[in-house]
């Protein structure tokens, strides 16, 4: 078999698989349902098998195997999918049940079957997804790509198609009208663009992807290959780095617009969510495990040095204003507190204050910045004053990070970009995640780093110091 009978005409009868076995969760998980349960009365157990299998015909409008067919998918979407996936079937399989049965159906026959689906569902999501990836790894199921445009847009496109091979693309090439003398992939420049229309219908290819910002008219021919052979088209607008996967469309009238900056938190209901979670959260931390942390870690600051049990200090909290950010002390009492960030052998650290560090214990305190509402528990990590004032001017949307809360961890942190910050590479990496989790934020996204940050705090940190 040759590599070009391998093709994407596998997607749907993939998609169609896991459609089937998709409805096949929801009767099994029914029928776990009714084993563990009393029944319900035959008459209404007939009906309702039925309405489990109509009520699974909203979830695949709603889906349409997006998880499947959309390639480079965060795994936290694939989570939400299977979740939202649950509620439109509850509904609808409520709401009909309803109208439609004779007889009352007992709660707890309900409570049992999405008790388990929220947890079935969603799991077999990510197994589902593994399977498509490594099927893809396996040189199925991919899609013919071609590139047109040399310059570092597609060259960071490629990057990114090309980092993970369960993505399944498979990049046939680039084309422009000349290639660019320091262009990274010379190797893979296959021609002009008078040449592309037959590349395209030679080689099969499945999409195409423009990165040139040199006018229209190019582009609008571009289209017209692409329209003409039933090939997909995407435009890449040039970005830098730090700008991240988050440009949102809008229109005014008929006239496409691209919002340089996505901000899911904008959104009152996400905003409400996220300050609810971090309201109970901290509410419950404070009140039952922080005071049997607090009096012991209390005895052992005052016992190795004199001086308050917090440290506070004025940081740069939401919107660009500052607040006092509470830590354990951690070191002596020093007039370089607010200026100098501690290093692995920093003499100011008290032996006490050290394993603080290490353990990320010196943190707790600030679950009260959390509960006033200065910080959130998932956040960019807020920063002192003078690191503000002297990074805002080096780093290019360096502020960006200041447009939601704080946070006590954050996206840069689980990813390994915590500590001190002694080369300004690090701290441009720090900004790039900080900026990264502002605009694909989830409430999921949130779980996935408090999660991270436990097992990180639990098997110990290197830049923990």
């Amino acid at each position: 078999m040759t590599p070009l009978t391998r093709h994407s005409g596998y997607g749907r009868y993939l998609r169609l698989c896991f459609t089937l076995s998709d409805l096949a969760l929801f009767n099994l998980v029914f029928w776990l349902t009714l084993v563990m349960t009393d029944a319900a009365p035959a008459g209404d157990l007939k009906l309702l098998w039925v309405l489990v299998n109509v009520s699974y015909l909203a979830v695949l409008v709603r889906n349409r195997g997006v998880q499947h067919k959309e390639r480079a998918i965060l795994l936290d979407r694939v989570v939400a999918d299977g979740l939202i996936g649950v509620g439109i079937h509850a509904l609808f399989f409520l709401s009909l049940s309803e109208i439609l049965s004779q007889s009352q159906i007992p709660l707890h026959l309900y409570l049992v079957y999405y008790g388990l689906m929220i947890v079935a569902l969603p799991t077999w999501n990510v197994i589902s997804r593994r399977l498509v990836k490594n099927f893809r790894r396996k040189g199925y199921n991919y899609t013919r790509t071609v590139i047109v445009g040399t310059n570092s847009t597609s060259e960071r496109l490629r990057e990114e198609l090309a980092s993970d091979p369960g993505f399944g693309y498979r990049i046939l090439g680039f084309f422009d009208d000349a290639c660019n003398e320091d262009f990274k992939y010379k190797g893979e420049y296959r021609g002009t663009l008078e040449s592309l229309a037959d590349f395209v219908v030679g080689h099969k290819v499945d999409q195409i992807y423009y990165t040139l910002a040199d006018g229209s008219r190019k582009m609008q021919s571009v289209i017209k290959i692409a329209d003409n052979n039933g090939v997909e088209f995407f435009l890449v607008p040039p970005a830098d780095p730090t700008l991240g996967r988050g440009f949102e469309l809008h229109s005014i009238g008929a006239m496409p617009v691209l919002a340089g900056r996505r901000n899911p938190l904008k959104n009152p209901f996400n905003s409400t969510v996220k300050r609810i979670f971090d309201f109970v959260a901290s509410s419950i931390f404070l009140v039952t495990v922080y005071p049997f942390i607090y009096i012991p870690i209390a005895i052992a600051i005052k016992l190795t040095s004199p001086g308050p049990v917090y440290f506070k200090q004025q940081r740069t909290g939401y919107e660009g204003r500052s607040f006092n950010c509470l830590k354990f002390r951690t070191m002596h009492v020093n007039k370089e507190a607010d200026s100098c960030q501690a290093t692995p052998n920093d003499k100011r650290k008290t032996r006490f204050g050290d394993f603080l560090r290490r353990t990320s214990l010196d943190e707790l305190p600030q679950f009260i910045n959390v509960w006033k509402g200065d910080m959130s528990i998932v956040g960019p990590r807020p920063h002192m004053l003078k690191h503000t004032e002297d990074y805002s001017k080096l780093i290019d949307q360096y502020m960006v990070r200041h447009i939601v809360k704080p946070g006590i961890t954050g996206w840069a942190q689980v990813n390994g970009y915590r500590g001190v910050t002694d080369k300004l590479w690090k701290m441009e990496r720090r900004v790039e995640f900080d900026v990264w989790y502002i605009e694909n934020w989830t409430f999921l996204l949130d779980l996935k780093i408090i999660v991270r940050t436990f097992i990180n705090a639990f098997n110990g940190e290197s830049n923990a110091y």
